[in-house]
């Protein structure tokens, strides 16, 4: 093959310019990413913080690569039902996903010390975990199971009842009540209740059927999914909880590790940054909640420490134990919480 004269000049004037795009990111193709959550769908400045926070997370993941990454949202289950999402990550078929960690339980043990009862009982100590031994133990185990954490935050739950109202642990003998995690449930089923084991998202029609009497979550969910409309009374976690639950922003190890390193970089930073926007939000929420049910003419009280107390007699020899039976490593892992 013969080139000319022409084509010759025309690929060395053009060679600089390549080179030029490829620095600034230009010259692959932008590349599209999907986050999919369970939330409820808003904007940049309103809705539901968690989805907020993806949208956040998103523009100025797409502004610090140039628009080399770019992302659709899918909220409300929108691209796949809720409890697929985690599969979906470790198989590279999602990208990412704002996801409850103790949902992936099933498939991968160690997620349960997400929701652990009474193993975290502050926002202070949950914001430790990224950095301490226990937090590098869990991002280790992710990683070999394909998920990357980008961001972790705990949010405090309460408990909404369209009964009696739920604080000591006799209060729930008799009643349907939605725990969130299997650590949750047998704490509550040895108190005396019957547990369902719904996903968040359908807690309306669960209480509007009476398949569920009493709903633990963040206050987050309590007020996206407008259970005040269903309930007579709300135990708030604005002063202690006995329920914390990890619900990171996680992506798909294999996606991440197909990104050029100056792309993983960035995800990771902006992921960290975000922590500080959705720990404000998830307190701000616990005070909202108890704001909107008591104008919705629902029963407020706080759980105060000496209850937390008492649950956590029952976490211990039910929850606690079995996880360090049942898991490999199990109570090792839980030491390392506790020492947080």
């Amino acid at each position: 093959m013969i080139l000319s004269r022409r084509t010759l000049l025309g690929g060395v004037m053009a060679a600089p310019a390549i080179v030029a795009a490829t620095r600034l990111g230009w010259a692959a193709d932008a590349r599209t990413l999907k986050i999919s959550h369970q939330f409820p769908g808003g904007t940049l400045e309103e809705g539901d913080f968690r989805d907020r926070l993806c949208r956040k997370f998103a523009v100025e993941v797409e502004k610090r690569t140039n628009g080399a990454l770019k992302f659709e949202m899918y909220p409300n289950s929108s691209l796949m039902k809720t409890l697929a999402q985690f599969s979906a990550m470790r198989k590279g078929a999602l990208d990412l996903s704002f996801y409850p960690m103790p949902y992936a339980g099933g498939e991968v043990p160690e997620t349960n010390l997400g929701l652990m009862p009474c193993l975290v009982t502050s926002y202070e100590q949950g914001m430790k975990w990224r950095k301490a031994e226990i937090g590098q133990e869990m991002t280790r185990i992710l990683d070999g199971k394909g998920i990357k954490l980008l961001t972790w935050i705990w949010q405090a739950g309460g408990t909404a009842s369209r009964s009696g109202a739920v604080l000591n642990p006799a209060d729930v003998k008799g009643m349907k009540i939605r725990g969130g995690s299997r650590e949750m449930d047998m704490m509550l089923k040895e108190a005396g209740a019957a547990v369902s084991t719904i996903p968040s998202n359908e807690l309306y029609a669960g209480m509007q059927t009476g398949a569920v009497d009493a709903a633990i979550t963040s206050s987050t969910s309590l007020i996206s999914f407008k259970l005040e409309e269903l309930s007579k009374h709300l135990t708030a976690p604005r002063q202690k909880s006995y329920w914390y639950m990890l619900e990171p922003l996680m992506m798909s190890k294999s996606v991440f590790d197909s990104l050029p390193p100056d792309q993983q970089k960035v995800l990771e930073a902006v992921g960290e940054e975000m922590e500080s926007f959705g720990y404000k939000a998830a307190r701000e929420d616990d005070e909202r909640v108890a704001q909107i049910y008591t104008k919705a003419g629902v029963q407020v009280q706080d759980m105060p420490e000496d209850v937390v107390n008492k649950w956590k007699d029952i976490a211990r020899t039910t929850a606690w134990k079995d996880f360090a039976d049942r898991v490999k490593d199990g109570a090792r892992l839980l030491k390392l919480a506790e020492q947080v």
